[in-house]
């Protein structure tokens, strides 16, 4: 049976066979046909692209035996039985087994071709569905950098090269789209594996409490400082130390880790005492830092130090083959976690993932497959999705303008897991106004946390 074929048509009627070959052949599908129910078995298998079309009263195995045995090969392979009318109360029967659909004869060639054009997309949905779990547990050994395009494969190779090379690393790629996978995978594949992964985004602290983190300070070194803590550099000796967001880092910590970069040493708050460091830098930021435009007042020469090795990770947007098999993966994990069955995917599903630009990229991907999960996602709907505004079709347009602001701000939410700077920054709105509008639309920051 070719690849292409949509439907497998059993009938042993010569003259009727060949009449409704021809009717589907008009509707458009590609048609391969048999005599009988055994010829028709030979060309069936649980990778069987296409859907049964069968006659019921046939000599030798008949239609419903034929659905018997097929049930057995695989279950969910639609199967439309053609019924005369003698044979309504057994096709009946055969649909409540499982049986997709009947038809009785004689039947208008526009009813068959609907029918059959629900089944093709129904089995097409089943194999898809098939595939993507089987590519992603196939995958699972670069999860979860998934992603079979030349621009992914691209990536895992260059992490490879120089995961064992122990220099530093720029990451450099959208909100959203990896970076810290990626560092993570660089700390995984070197020699440094053994050693801590320690992770600091920048951005979410405050300039008064960031060098604590980073270079731990001595009891009594400021003000409620009353023991001694060792610092996230020190703490990463021996592995790898991610700074997430470097181009938050304020001005005074750049030029104390430009000295750490260079001298491999470390000076903790409130001693003048210097401790070696053995360390591999990965930082990562979301604007292009070689261009001055963007660097603002982010050190020129702090930048040149990072930029060794500069790994780009390509937007969800660039890669859309990669979205059904990221998505899959997600979903399976999604279902993991909320102790559910991954639900099938439907054509609204498969529309959303393919037609939505994922301005939060992975991250953005992978909340979407939560709520497919739970349940709560019918993707067609959110403004964010399709640059229409939601309405129940008798709202006005200021109750529609509302629905579309609360709609955007749940997706920057999302996209930024509930914090609430980054979400302030997104929108660009003033603190007061983000929480006055989430009081009025009702929404919980903490749900997306």
């Amino acid at each position: 049976m070719q690849d292409k074929t949509d439907i497998i048509l059993i009938d042993d009627d010569t003259d009727l066979r060949r009449a409704t070959r021809q009717t589907l052949e008009l509707a458009g599908f590609a048609v391969e046909d048999h005599a009988n129910a055994q010829s028709a078995l030979g060309a069936l298998s649980a990778a069987t692209p296409a859907i049964v079309v069968t006659d019921i009263r046939m000599p030798g195995m008949d239609g419903l035996e034929l659905f018997a045995r097929i049930k057995t090969i695989d279950p969910d392979l639609p199967v439309i039985l053609i019924t005369g009318h003698g044979d309504i109360t057994m096709a009946v029967q055969a649909m409540h087994d499982g049986a997709y659909d009947f038809i009785a004869k004689p039947f208008p060639a526009d009813r068959l071709a609907q029918t059959v054009r629900r089944a093709v997309e129904k089995r097409r949905l089943v194999m898809e569905n098939r595939f993507l779990r089987q590519a992603a547990e196939e995958s699972r050994d670069d999860l979860p950098l998934i992603g079979q395009t030349p621009a992914m494969e691209h990536l895992r190779q260059m992490l490879r090269q120089i995961a064992d090379t122990d220099v530093d690393v720029l990451v450099a790629g959208e909100t959203g789209s990896g970076k810290e996978v990626v560092a993570t995978l660089l700390h995984r594949w070197s020699r440094r594996k053994n050693g801590n992964f320690v992770a600091l985004n920048c951005g979410a602290l405050p300039e008064t409490v960031i060098e604590s983190e980073l270079f731990g300070h001595e009891a009594g070194a400021f003000t409620g400082a009353q023991k001694k803590r060792v610092g996230r550099i020190e703490h990463a000796s021996g592995g790898t130390l991610f700074l997430d967001e470097i181009e938050s880092m304020p001005v005074a910590t750049q030029v104390k880790m430009l000295r750490v970069l260079e001298m491999r040493e470390v000076s903790p708050l409130g001693t003048n005492d210097v401790r070696p460091v053995d360390l591999r830098v990965v930082a990562a930021a979301k604007i292009d830092l070689g261009n001055p435009a963007e660097r603002g007042d982010f050190r020129e020469d702090l930048y040149y130090r990072l930029n060794v090795v500069t790994v780009s990770i390509p937007p969800l947007r660039e890669r859309r083959a990669d979205i059904p098999l990221l998505f899959s993966h997600f979903l399976a994990r999604a279902a993991e976690r909320f102790k559910r069955e991954a639900p099938s995917l439907t054509s609204a599903v498969h529309q959303h993932l393919a037609s939505h630009s994922w301005p939060g990229n992975v991250r953005e991907l992978a909340h979407y497959a939560e709520r497919v999960a739970l349940g709560l996602a019918e993707p067609a709907t959110p403004a964010a999705a399709t640059g229409t505004i939601p309405s129940d079709g008798h709202a006005s347009l200021p109750e529609r303008m509302e629905q579309h602001e609360a709609e955007l701000i749940r997706t920057a939410l999302i996209e930024n897991e509930g914090d609430v700077r980054r979400t302030i920054e997104a929108l660009q709105i003033p603190r007061k106004t983000f929480y006055d509008k989430l009081q009025r639309h009702g929404i919980n920051r903490a749900d997306y946390e």
